[in-house]
């Protein structure tokens, strides 16, 4: 039975590979029923086949003809095809799509590992221009950073880290900054911004390779190597009339355009200029607590923040006009000029008395047009009959520390060697110890002789009470903490820009 249908399928498939005449022909030609020669196979064959050709057509035809007469046969055959051809597009396109994704995905990546595009909303449309000026970079003997991976390179960290460390947020659950107040000898307080590690690290960076080797005024000695307050002191000591004046909000006065204006001054990018700039300034933060989280919410422009490395040195990049202008109308008239930081001194003998009022006036003028702004209620002339002094250091006949000053850090070590802590302040600080180890200091930088004194009475004092370790375990805490805290945000932000 199995072999009968078999040889029936076998017969189907001959049939169907030509046709029924001509299966039939060739079986009679293979039993005989011709003798060799009788008929003339070629033509027999061939006319077999055209006539399987034309009955093919002729089926073809007939076919076409009923879709024709049967016009919802017709439609819905031509719906077919359409809706046949529409997926193979579909799909063809759908692969087209996906590929293209890939490649953008891909390509989107690379530019994340390797560049930065998006640094906040008013910050991101400057970062397409990457050439730097090569020519005024050697000339001020600047490091050329082609790229902002040249740069990271350079600064041991990757492109993701300094994109989060740049990048600038309305709102944030993070704060690169660490904020608290200071007491201010003159009276109340002063917002410091101590930067976080890696902030700190990336600001040292920035004033060690490129900060420091800018070369500014010789009459500036704010935070410039080899200068300090008694080098800045040390130029009028014994002077008939010293005069100080003050510039009022001195680092909030330098806005986030004025700090990328001194990057793109040295010769860097538009791009590296807004980075540098991004790194080197802060907003004004309100700090919001909602539903048991801590945000911190961006309130008005950039400006340099006191407590960053790099804001002195910016300041005294930025301040070569000024100090230019302000040295020469000294000369003029015939004063000595110096500035620290935000200090402004100028000092002169008895025949420079007359030309007091012309220093005043046109050294506001000065400052105004530099856009800075003379604090109104901190100018100060000096006489020799009265205590001179330039940015604490009394500098009447020669560089001293104040008397009155000492005479209080005496009994107030006096008073902590025998009661001890407890109700102990000095200059309304909060931690007792850490102001009486940093006074010591000062003191030693003005005199090296009564300097070394306190420095050892203090240092009795401090091991007395474990400053030192404690302050270096609270400190090695703190910087674990915040490391732990800043590297889980900065794994969740990598993250999120690798989607």
């Amino acid at each position: 039975m199995n072999n009968s249908a078999t040889r029936k399928q076998e017969i189907y498939d001959k049939i169907k590979e030509s046709s029924k005449d001509e299966y039939i022909l060739s079986e009679m030609k293979r039993l005989g029923f011709w003798k060799e020669g009788s008929v003339d196979f070629e033509k027999v064959n061939a006319f077999l086949k055209e006539e399987r050709e034309l009955s093919n057509k002729l089926h073809k035809l007939t076919r076409e003809q009923k879709n024709l007469t049967d016009t919802e046969a017709f439609i819905a055959r031509k719906h077919s095809e359409r809706k046949k051809l529409s997926k193979e597009r579909q799909k063809e396109t759908k692969l087209r799509r996906e590929e293209l994704r890939r490649a953008k995905a891909e390509k989107w990546k690379q530019t994340k590992e390797e560049d930065i595009i998006y640094l906040g909303k008013g910050f991101s449309h400057q970062l397409n221009h990457t050439d730097s000026n090569i020519d005024r970079l050697n000339k001020n003997g600047l490091p050329l950073y082609s790229s902002v991976k040249d740069l990271a390179k350079a600064m041991g960290i990757s492109v993701n880290e300094l994109r989060f460390l740049a990048f600038s947020r309305k709102n944030s659950k993070i704060s690169h900054y660490k904020r608290f107040k200071v007491a201010k000898k003159t009276g109340g307080f002063r917002l410091i911004s101590a930067p976080m590690p890696r902030l700190k690290k990336a600001q040292h960076f920035i004033l060690e390779n490129i900060l420091n080797k800018v070369t500014v005024h010789e009459k500036a000695h704010g935070c410039v190597q080899k200068r300090s307050i008694v080098s800045n002191a040390a130029l009028h000591v014994n002077k008939a009339v010293v005069i100080n004046q003050d510039l009022q909000n001195f680092f909030p006065s330098v806005t986030y355009n004025r700090i990328k204006g001194v990057y793109k001054s040295l010769g860097y990018s538009e791009q590296l200029s807004v980075v540098f700039a991004l790194l080197c300034s802060e907003p004004k933060i309100l700090d919001i607590s909602l539903l048991g989280e801590n945000y911190y919410t961006q309130r008005g422009d950039r400006y340099l923040p006191q407590g960053s490395p790099c804001s002195p040195a910016i300041t005294n990049i930025l301040c070569k006009k000024l100090d230019f202008r302000l040295d020469g109308l000294a000369k003029k008239y015939g004063f000595t000029f110096s500035r620290y930081v935000d200090d402004i001194t100028f000092s002169g003998d008895l025949e420079q008395f007359p030309n007091i009022t012309a220093v005043l006036k046109y050294s506001k003028k000065i400052i105004r047009e530099e856009n800075f702004k003379l604090h109104p209620d901190k100018l100060r002339v000096m006489k020799q009959n009265q205590r001179q002094e330039v940015t604490g250091i009394v500098v009447n006949e020669k560089i001293n520390i104040n008397k009155k000053s000492l005479k209080r850090f005496r009994a107030l070590l006096f008073q902590i060697e025998n009661e001890g802590l407890e109700g102990k302040t000095w200059n309304g600080g909060a931690n007792v110890l850490a102001e009486i180890d940093g006074f010591a200091n000062y003191v030693y930088q003005v005199d090296k002789l009564k300097g070394e004194v306190y420095k050892e009475r203090v240092k009795n004092i401090l091991n007395k009470y474990e400053y030192k370790e404690q302050h270096k375990a609270k400190f090695v805490k703190e910087k674990k903490d915040s490391r732990s805290k800043i590297g889980s945000i900065f794994k969740k932000i990598s993250s999120f820009f690798k989607k």
